[in-house]
C-alpha cells in the first residue's frame, strides 16, 4: 500500500526508489535462483495489479530474482552493504532495460523516445535504489535470520 507514496526528498528527477526490486534482491541473495525468480514474479504480478499491467513487471523482477539467486549460488558475492548496493544498482538498470524492451517490442510507440526515457529512468532508479538498499536489506536480513533460528528451535 505504501509503494506509490513518495516521501519528500526521496525522488530524483521525479523517480522514486524501486522498493520491490530492493526486496527481491534482498530475498534472492540468501536463496537459490528459482526461489528468487518465484518471489520476483509474484511481486511483479502484485505491482501489475496496483498499476497498469502492460508491459508486465513480473518478467523484469523474475529475471532479477533468478540472476541474483544465481549469483548467490555461485558465491561470487559477500553479503555486505556495498555488495548489496552494487547488485541493486546493476539489477535496477537491468530491470529497466527489460521493461523498456517490452515497451519497444509491443509496437505502436516511438522507440527513440522509449530509449531516451529509459536512460533517465534507469539511472535515477538505480542510484536511489542502491542508496536505499542497505537500509532495507539490514533489518530484513536480521528478521529473516531470527525467523530461521526460531524455526530450528
Amino acid at each position: 500500500m505504501l509503494l506509490p507514496n513518495r516521501l519528500p526528498g526521496m525522488e530524483l528527477l521525479g523517480i522514486a526508489p524501486n522498493w520491490l526490486l530492493i526486496w527481491v534482491v534482498a530475498w534472492s541473495v540468501k536463496r537459490n535462483a528459482w526461489q528468487g525468480a518465484f518471489a520476483g514474479i509474484i511481486l511483479g504480478f502484485l505491482q501489475d495489479a496496483m498499476t497498469y499491467s502492460e508491459p508486465t513487471h513480473a518478467l523484469p523482477l523474475g529475471l532479477v530474482g533468478l540472476i541474483t539467486g544465481g549469483i548467490q549460488k555461485s558465491r561470487f558475492i559477500e553479503e555486505d552493504f556495498i555488495s548489496i548496493a552494487l547488485i541493486v544498482f546493476v539489477m535496477a538498470v537491468f530491470s529497466e532495460a527489460v521493461f523498456a524492451s517490452q515497451l519497444a517490442l509491443s509496437g505502436g510507440r516511438n522507440v527513440t523516445f522509449i530509449w531516451a526515457y529509459f536512460q533517465r529512468v534507469a539511472l535515477a532508479s538505480a542510484i536511489l535504489s542502491s542508496l536505499w538498499a542497505p537500509v532495507v536489506y539490514y533489518p530484513l536480513n536480521r528478521w529473516w535470520q531470527k525467523l530461521k533460528l526460531a524455526e530450528q528451535n
